[in-house]
């Protein structure tokens, strides 16, 4: 029995006080949440239910069917389309054959119960004509690697017998559903079909049993698989595999010049997977062979994009400079390779060829890197190919893998109906694609600007010295956004090591940065006769030096990635306008503006935008205000902590109080392209004061 056997996990007491909407939605969840099952957004789920006609009071059959774009393991009620089963069987008289079976979607609409605004999937003919209750469709590793296989039909019948049938590739659509519905009818005792280079249909007229008899037979093929996986997969290691710290290393390297190399036109996101599985693949015997062959699920090709690109990188004599230096060209060749595709593949109504850049990298004996258009994406995107090369292992390991052909990729992945689907895609948000660093990142303003970040679709690294304030804000951040796009790293901005560590760490969970705000600080208050030379030097060190170091580093990474980059220095009114017992602030504040000035000049020619936010008297949420400064400041005026901020709000010329949110709203102005012109500026964000006005 194989180790990685699949549990029932159906729950009887659960179930029972279920509807049979309920029921399936139960049992998709329940198949969804085992990527062995199934991918993310792979396969879909059915029940035929009798509901009541909300015109007619009768009662009426219902197909309810996972709609277009959703995922079975996350999905909620409201994912499922709802259609009038006897107006799916009437399309049938309107179908014109093959050639015409894309307008049947056109139709589908035209059946939905109860005004359901969830679009109807592709795959919906295939769960109507199925003459059984409860159907389901999953992309499990073990079933595509023999629907991979090039005698797919004959390990399915020596491994099912006539249990389950076989259905030979065919692009998804209306005509693959009658041949299902034909299958299933011809062979009323069958319990479920294969289809080659796609995956697998299960059915029966009970919701359990469905699941069941899914998890059977996926159970089934990977037991029968691992009985005869006896040689080394892959035909045994070719190349060592690095060590887990080098292998970070290298990838932090590798991943902000290809990012760099792909982001010209879209900013894209990466994703580093070193798991056991990738590095096996990639360290093997055969992967110059399988890696060009490409994928052979539907699913898994539109993901992954018709091949990976094999990076030249010999773990046994590592030369990473050679490395670097060819990426340009090899990046290059697979973009002029997949334009060559296109044009041999595309027909008169092809739509325009689309990024030709690769998603998936493969680096032998360090991993994988993934690349999309954001960060969920690109990691969806390496949990598709670790599907493949499950597949791939599988499938070699008794039989021969073959690949989807590269005309069928091509109709699938330039499909119009799948590009309607595209062009259905919400417009991106302003900072999507973008990486941004956060220095003082658990205070009130690093956290604002982070949310304000996040919001416009960036993905944010939050940097603070404070571990603990730093795991609440990652948090909080991550529960309003999801843990794709929020990072947290602790960090000294005045140390060297952990800047460089910091940033490297970056480069591997996102690819790279396009935006730094450089926002650490402390703030202290006393007579110039009072300051001590210690007081003087962690001013300096926190307020000027840090910002160099983080700002030095960011540079580097900009300068690797060729693309440009913003950088928003968090100063204060102090650095323009003198503030009395606050030598050493106001000092180290005046050095920081004056240091965004020279960065801003040695920027421009690359891309990269310093600007700078000036704010003032930002108490709520600052954690410099918690301490000694807010005494101190209240002393200077003669006031006590109640009275400061109202103190503040009376000196502005405005009369309002500032807040982080507004400094956050400055920090996203020039770190946005509503700035893109815009470099050695100084935004003032302190509600009106005439010592700070620039000019």
């Amino acid at each position: 029995m194989t180790a990685n056997r699949l549990d029932n996990l159906w729950d009887d007491a659960r179930a029972a006080g279920m509807s049979e909407p309920e029921k399936l939605l139960y049992r998709s969840n329940l198949l969804g949440s085992d990527k062995r099952v199934t991918n993310y957004g792979g396969g879909n789920t059915s029940a035929k239910v009798m509901e009541v006609d909300p015109l007619t009071g009768e009662q009426v059959e219902v197909l309810w069917v996972k709609g277009s774009g959703g995922d079975i393991g996350s999905m909620a009620m409201d994912g499922f389309s709802t259609l009038y089963m006897d107006k799916l069987h009437a399309l049938k008289g309107m179908y014109r054959g093959l050639a015409h079976e894309d307008e049947m979607v056109g139709y589908l609409p035209h059946c939905t119960f109860a005004l359901n605004p969830r679009a109807a999937s592709i795959d919906t003919p295939l769960h109507a004509y199925v003459p059984r209750k409860h159907v389901d469709h999953v992309h499990s590793d073990a079933i595509i690697a023999l629907a991979a296989s090039v005698n797919s039909k004959e390990l399915t019948s020596e491994i099912f017998g006539t249990d389950i049938g076989w259905l030979p590739w065919k692009k998804p659509g209306y005509e693959l559903g009658l041949w299902l519905e034909r299958l299933a009818v011809e062979n009323p005792g069958m319990r479920g079909a294969v289809l080659e280079s796609h995956g697998l249909f299960t059915w029966a007229d009970d919701a359990r049993d469905c699941y069941l008899t899914t998890l059977e037979i996926i159970n089934t093929a990977a037991e029968w698989l691992e009985s005869r996986s006896t040689a080394p997969a892959f035909g045994g290691p070719a190349r060592p595999t690095l060590d887990a710290p080098e292998r970070r290393e290298i990838a932090a390297r590798l991943m902000p010049v290809i990012r760099g190399l792909i982001s010209k036109d879209r900013h894209k996101v990466g994703h580093f997977d070193d798991q056991p599985a990738v590095l096996e693949f990639v360290g093997s015997t055969m992967l110059e062979t399988l890696a060009p062959m490409g994928t052979s699920c539907p699913d898994h090709f539109l993901r992954t994009k018709i091949r990976p690109l094999v990076v030249d990188f010999d773990p046994a004599a590592p030369d990473l400079d050679a490395t670097l230096a060819a990426l340009p060209q090899a990046v290059a060749a697979y973009r002029d390779d997949y334009a060559a595709y296109y044009d041999r593949c595309k027909k008169p109504d092809s739509p325009a060829l689309r990024d030709p850049n690769a998603v998936v990298y493969l680096i032998p004996g360090v991993g994988m890197i993934t690349f999309a258009l954001d960060k969920p994406t690109a990691r969806v995107s390496a949990e598709f190919y670790v599907n493949a090369i499950n597949v791939m292992r599988g499938a070699s390991a008794v039989s021969t893998y073959q690949g989807l052909p590269e005309q069928e990729a091509f109709d699938i992945e330039y499909w119009l109906l799948e590009e309607a689907k595209l062009a259905r895609m919400p417009r991106p948000k302003s900072l999507a694609g973008r990486v941004a660093l956060v220095t003082g990142g658990a205070g009130g303003i690093g956290a604002a600007t982070a949310e304000r970040f996040l919001r416009e679709g960036a993905c944010v690294m939050l940097a603070d010295i404070d571990e603990a304030a730093l795991a609440t804000a990652h948090d909080g951040l991550a529960r309003s956004f999801g843990a794709d796009v929020v990072r947290a790293v602790q960090m000294n901005v005045t140390d060297e090591a952990q800047v460089a560590t910091a940033y490297a760490q970056m480069a591997v969970e996102f690819g790279g940065i396009d935006i730094l705000v450089s926002n650490a600080g402390i703030a202290s208050s006393a007579p110039v006769e009072e300051t001590t030379l210690a007081l003087w030097n962690r001013n300096m060190d926190i307020l000027s030096t840090g910002y160099f170091l983080v700002s030095r580093e960011a540079f580097r990474t900009f300068r690797a990635q060729d693309i440009g980059g913003s950088v928003i220095f968090v100063a204060s009114k102090n650095g323009l306008a003198a503030s009395p017992n606050a030598s050493a602030y106001c000092t180290a504040k005046a050095a920081e503006i004056h240091l965004a000035r020279c960065l801003a000049l040695e920027g421009a020619e690359g891309g990269i935008r310093v600007n700078v936010v000036n704010p003032d008297a930002v108490l709520r949420g600052s954690r410099i205000w918690e301490g000694e400064w807010l005494d101190q400041r209240a002393s200077t005026y003669g006031t006590d902590k109640g009275g400061l901020e109202e103190m503040y709000r009376q000196r502005s010329l405005l009369k309002r109080s500032v807040l982080p949110e507004d400094i956050a709203e400055g920090a996203y102005f020039f770190a946005s392209d509503l700035s893109a012109k815009s470099t050695g500026n100084i935004l003032n964000v302190d509600a009106g004061n005439v010592q700070a006005f620039t000019r």
